[in-house]
C-alpha cells in the first residue's frame, strides 16, 4: 500500500489538488485555532490549510512522497506542519491532547478501521471537535459510472451511517449525513460521489 501512495504522490502535480476539501474548509473556519491532528493527510492540502488559519498541525501518513509534497506546499504558504511517516496504530500521541481531528477520506481495511477510530478519539480533548468525510458504501455504484470519482473498490472499506454511530460512540454529532456531492479535487476525485459527512464533539 505504501508503494501505491508513493507512486501516486511522486508526480509534480498534486493528485487531489492543492486546495482543501470543501467540507473540511467550511467546518474548520468556524472553529477557534488550537492543536489539530490530521491522519492520512497525503500531500498536505488540508493540514497546510489549517496551518494558514493559525492551527498547530500534527499530520501523519504512510507515504514518504506525501510528506515531501506536503512540506513543499507548507513552504509555498509560509507555514509549518509537523508531519511524520507511519500508519494509524504505529503513530501515537498523548490522550486528550488535540482540540480537533480531521478524517478526510481515510479508508482502511475493516480489520483495522474500528480500532483506529477508537484510538484517534482518545487523542481528542473532551469537547474537542472531529471533522469527517469519506465515501459511502453507496459510492460503489458511482464508481461504475465514473471511475475518476475515486475511492476504494472494496465495499468493506467504505462507510455507512450505522457504522459511524457504532465506531464513534463517544462523539455527540452536530451534523451527520449521507450526501451526493460533486467532487472537484484533482484528477482522482472528480465527478459525482456519495459520501458520509459528520462533525461532532467528544463527550
Amino acid at each position: 500500500m505504501k508503494e501505491f501512495w508513493d507512486q501516486r504522490y511522486s508526480q509534480k502535480e498534486y493528485a487531489y489538488g492543492e486546495t482543501p476539501n470543501e467540507y473540511f474548509r467550511n467546518q474548520i473556519t468556524s472553529l477557534t485555532p488550537g492543536k489539530i491532528l490530521m491522519p492520512a493527510d497525503g500531500e498536505g492540502r488540508n493540514g497546510v490549510f489549517a496551518a494558514t488559519l493559525g492551527w498547530k498541525v500534527d499530520a501523519f501518513d504512510i507515504s514518504t512522497e506525501g510528506k515531501r509534497k506536503a512540506e513543499l506546499l507548507a513552504d509555498k504558504h509560509k507555514v509549518n506542519i509537523h508531519y511524520v511517516i507511519g500508519a494509524c496504530g504505529q503513530i501515537t500521541f498523548p490522550e486528550n491532547s488535540f482540540d480537533a481531528i480531521a478524517l478526510i477520506y481515510m479508508h482502511l481495511p475493516p480489520a483495522f478501521m474500528a480500532e483506529c477510530h477508537r484510538q484517534l478519539v482518545e487523542y481528542l480533548k473532551p469537547g474537542g471537535v472531529i471533522i469527517f468525510e469519506g465515501y459511502s458504501k453507496k459510492h460503489i455504484a458511482y464508481q461504475h459510472a465514473n471511475p475518476t470519482a475515486g475511492g476504494p473498490r472494496d465495499i468493506d472499506m467504505l462507510f455507512d451511517i450505522a457504522q459511524i454511530k457504532r465506531e464513534f460512540p463517544s462523539i455527540t454529532f452536530t451534523t451527520l449525513s449521507e450526501e451526493e456531492i460533486d467532487l472537484q479535487e484533482g484528477q482522482f476525485h472528480e465527478g459525482k460521489a456519495m459520501v458520509i459527512r459528520f462533525t461532532g464533539k467528544k463527550k
